[in-house]
């Protein structure tokens, strides 16, 4: 089989891909609100940009922001599980949320804010591939607030066989797939709006801008390497004579013990001495006797 060199996880393609075919992400999104696409009036990608200094952040997520029929919808795709998800998408759902108050506008024209997450890993412990989570009263069951809303998609808990009638299901399973086969397949299901996901991701991995963006991401992960390898040997650098001191400091240590040593030596041979001398005097004197 031959391997993806890109997979629709990669950030900086899977960000290029949805700002450069928005019909594509709109589509993706009005699947997971489950609404039709002919719905929506007003649909804006708030962040299309990728900003070159980011690119070589390891901690940097491109994620893409719209609105949406005045909804504020956040997409993210997570390859790694880092153990603290589910509470980093809710920082980043408060982060949308508290600053799309205008200034001057009272809470309740805060906008809904949904946060989507397609995640490579497994986050929860159920078999669903699809989480929905929303502010509940623990007994009544009774919602806070239809503001908040955070979907995760753990694309591989989604089923082998995909139903090809289930079109998100076989869109997310672009973001499973990990092969050139796979990515095939799906596209031989025949499905106008995963045939054109591909034909979209083909067109962008070989696009100018990608390489672009690939040279720059290239050039800042072998400067952030760079960097840190210079600052690895200026820490060691620095501990090293931390230690050299420390060992001087013990070398003086052990000389002025040993000084004391051969002083307290001296010390006790003059006493064995004297005590000897002693020893001999009370002989002579008992002798005498």
């Amino acid at each position: 089989m031959t391997e993806l060199k890109y997979k629709f996880t990669y950030d900086t393609l899977f960000k290029l891909l949805f700002v450069k075919y928005p019909d594509l992400l709109k589509w993706f999104v009005a699947a997971v609100l489950g609404i039709a696409v002919d719905s929506i009036t007003e649909f804006k990608i708030t962040n299309p940009e990728i900003p070159p200094e980011a690119l070589g952040d390891k901690f940097c997520r491109l994620d893409v922001n719209m609105a949406v029929d005045g909804i504020r919808v956040n997409l993210e795709v997570q390859v790694e599980n880092e153990g603290d998800y589910p509470e980093r998408s809710l920082y980043h759902w408060a982060r949308v949320y508290s600053s799309a108050l205008p200034v001057g506008r009272t809470y309740s024209e805060l906008p809904r804010v949904i946060i989507i997450s397609i995640i490579d890993e497994s986050v929860f412990d159920c078999e669903e591939y699809h989480s929905e989570f929303q502010p509940l009263e623990v007994t009544r069951r009774v919602p806070l607030t239809d503001r908040m809303v955070l979907h995760y998609f753990e694309v591989r808990k989604l089923p082998k066989d995909v139903d090809v009638k289930n079109e998100l299901q076989l869109m997310l399973s672009l973001f499973r797939a990990k092969t050139e086969e796979e990515l095939k397949q799906l596209e031989r299901s025949g499905v106008p709006i995963v045939t054109q996901a591909v034909g979209a991701y083909r067109e962008v991995t070989v696009s100018p801008e990608f390489k672009e963006l690939e040279r720059l991401r290239t050039l800042a992960r072998h400067n952030e390497a760079s960097a840190l390898c210079n600052a690895r040997r200026k820490e060691s650098e620095k501990w090293q004579k931390v230690v050299e001191k420390k060992d001087a400091a013990l070398a003086d240590s052990n000389a002025a013990l040993a000084l004391r040593d051969a002083a307290l030596a001296d010390s006790n041979a003059a006493l064995a001495n004297k005590d000897a001398e002693i020893a001999r005097l009370r002989a002579l004197l008992g002798g005498d006797r």
